[in-house]
């Protein structure tokens, strides 16, 4: 299953916004506290527990400067993903941002997991678009 975001509008430079997300001790402003527990993360690593899904984790797998930021599952996610964040920017304060998630899913939680992992995806890129 691939899930695709919209492409979002980031009103800041692409550096600055490369180094927000590829360092994941700084995503705690964009996680829904309301769908969202136990939130932890390190420069590469975070995990937290999502509401009907269970205890989720991820970290950074590759970084190509400036661009894209490559997150794959770790040990507690119960299924293997990948997901990527892209950035281009169009002006100083104008950089767009895509995300896509990819995960190996079987056909019964492929049919659960789809709706809150697409609102996660949506959700990321809302958040972003809140950066200045």
């Amino acid at each position: 299953m691939e899930i695709t975001s919209r492409v979002g509008k980031i009103q800041a430079n692409q550096e600055k916004i490369y180094t927000l997300l590829s360092d994941f001790s700084n995503l705690g402003e964009f996680v829904p506290h309301d769908k969202v527990d136990d939130f932890f993360s390190d420069v590469d690593s975070c995990s937290f527990t999502v509401e009907k899904i269970g205890k989720f984790g991820m970290r950074i797998i590759e970084r190509e400067p400036s661009k894209i930021i490559k997150i794959a599952n770790d040990e507690n996610v119960p299924f293997q993903f990948k997901m990527w964040i892209q950035l281009k920017e169009v002006s100083d304060a104008d950089t767009r941002v895509k995300v896509t998630l990819r995960a190996d899913l079987n056909p019964m939680l492929k049919m659960v997991a789809k709706k809150p992992l697409t609102t996660f995806v949506d959700t990321l890129v809302d958040r972003l678009e809140q950066i200045k």
